[in-house]
């Protein structure tokens, strides 16, 4: 009856039913194409990695919705891409990264001042700098933006951009905790791109022809790359917010639940659907994890490692919902490869913890010891449960589907595949993942 209802009335049927619908406006940096352009060929330009074989794209590609298909990745250490990817028998990879790698949809619009899982990085205005960040003040100099900063963490990295720690130079300089100054691992980065006599005119244009090329620029020029190939904001939805232009029945069903019954939109609020926040749902914990040396093994309390606040534990940041049909698995660890199986997680999340199925995880190469140990560790477990604060709730399998049909109303097929694509080549020189 509601399809038919929805159908027959159109907008003003979902808007007497459900709740308040966001504005169909977001604000985006106006884009600087010579920024751009370059950005783009840094973005897939391996030269960024320590040992020359991993770039952004590695765990970031269109071709899995600027993400890589997989729950948990392997960077330095890897060969091939996505579900194919797997162990380098000459440099075998030390774990997998920890945490599932985020699509980038919308991140340079302006309400997005919070990044990672955990939200290590956030914009500061009351800063210098404009960011906080635990690796410190000294690291937060001359980022344009907190999208420009994140690009900080991966090349730091020994699991996804730096490599083992006697791999290369800029591993080393890592292992010894020479980040930034002279010969630290930002300044060698630095210094292989501006020895490359495109990069070199490609910043020369952007920043002058006497300005140094500075780690904070390459990832300034990737951030304005990011914020303009990736913005999503043209899928049927938009159209209906802006236009009235009716969704198919089911989408319009799975509308009035998302901003009604099932409550979805009290954290996937906002025109892209997330409040930003930090919430704690029971979400299963694989992998590595993100424990401290002295902690259990595999564990991730989430947000609390950034905060130290008990009340934070478990705690990760809720997703934009943009392309979500594309960009699993879902989940900080990527538990659950369908979307269907992370909505009914949110169903009854301590149960669905505890029943979980590791075969809905999806993991490359070859099995690491630790990829499931969490499930040996009942204390754990019990923790992980306990700080759930999402109450149970019923959904047949029939508004189930038709909250997928709506999620697939947040599409932008323009966005998916890029607005300037995959270079054929960068200017290193070095193979680029197509």
């Amino acid at each position: 009856m509601i399809r038919e209802t929805l159908t027959a009335f159109g907008f003003m049927a979902v808007a007497a039913t459900a709740g308040p619908l966001p504005s169909p406006e977001a604000s985006f940096p106006p884009p600087d194409m010579s920024e751009i352009s370059l950005g783009r060929l840094l973005f897939y330009d391996p030269i960024l990695s320590g040992s020359g074989t991993v770039s952004c794209a590695t765990c970031h590609h269109p071709r899995f919705a600027t993400s890589d298909g997989v729950s948990l990745g392997l960077g330095d250490g890897g060969i091939a891409l996505g579900p194919n990817r797997k162990h380098d028998p000459d440099n075998v990879p030390e774990k997998r990264i920890p945490r599932n790698a985020p699509a980038l949809f919308n991140l340079g619009a302006e309400e997005f001042t919070t990044f990672f899982h955990d939200g290590r990085l956030e914009t500061a205005p009351e800063r210098p700098s404009g960011i906080r960040t635990p690796l410190g003040r000294e690291m937060e100099q001359g980022f344009d933006s907190a999208l420009a900063a994140q690009a900080m963490f991966p090349v730091l990295s020994g699991d996804e951009m730096a490599g083992h720690y006697s791999e290369n130079e800029v591993a080393q300089a890592v292992r010894r905790g020479v980040l930034t100054g002279k010969g630290g691992a930002w300044d060698l980065l630095a210094k292989r791109v501006a020895e490359i006599p495109e990069y070199r005119d490609g910043f020369a244009l952007v920043n002058g022809p006497d300005a140094p090329i500075t780690f904070a620029d390459i990832a300034n020029a990737i951030a304005a790359f990011i914020a303009f190939e990736w913005r999503a904001d043209n899928s049927p939805f938009d159209h209906y917010l802006r236009d009235a232009a009716p969704l198919p029945a089911d989408a319009m069903a799975g509308l009035e639940l998302f901003y009604g019954k099932a409550g979805c939109d009290a954290c996937h609020s906002g025109l892209f659907q997330t409040d930003h926040g930090f919430h704690a749902i029971a979400m299963p914990q694989i992998g590595p994890g993100k424990a401290a040396r002295f902690e259990s093994h595999s564990r991730d309390t989430g947000r609390m490692r950034v905060t130290g606040a008990p009340e934070d534990a478990y705690r990760f940041r809720t997703p934009s919902l943009r392309n979500i049909v594309h960009t699993g698995p879902y989940g900080h660890a990527g538990a659950y490869a369908k979307l269907d199986a992370v909505i009914r997680h949110h169903l009854d999340p301590v149960a669905s913890l505890l029943n979980y199925d590791p075969k809905m995880a999806v993991l490359p190469g070859d099995r690491f010891p630790d990829d499931f140990r969490i499930y040996a560790d009942l204390k754990e477990l019990e923790a992980i449960a306990k700080a759930n604060d999402l109450a149970p709730m019923q959904l047949s399998d029939l508004e189930i589907a038709d909250i997928v049909a709506f999620l697939n109303a947040l599409n932008d097929e323009g966005a998916l595949k890029g607005r300037l694509g995959i270079p054929e080549t960068v200017p290193s020189g070095l193979p680029v993942d197509q």
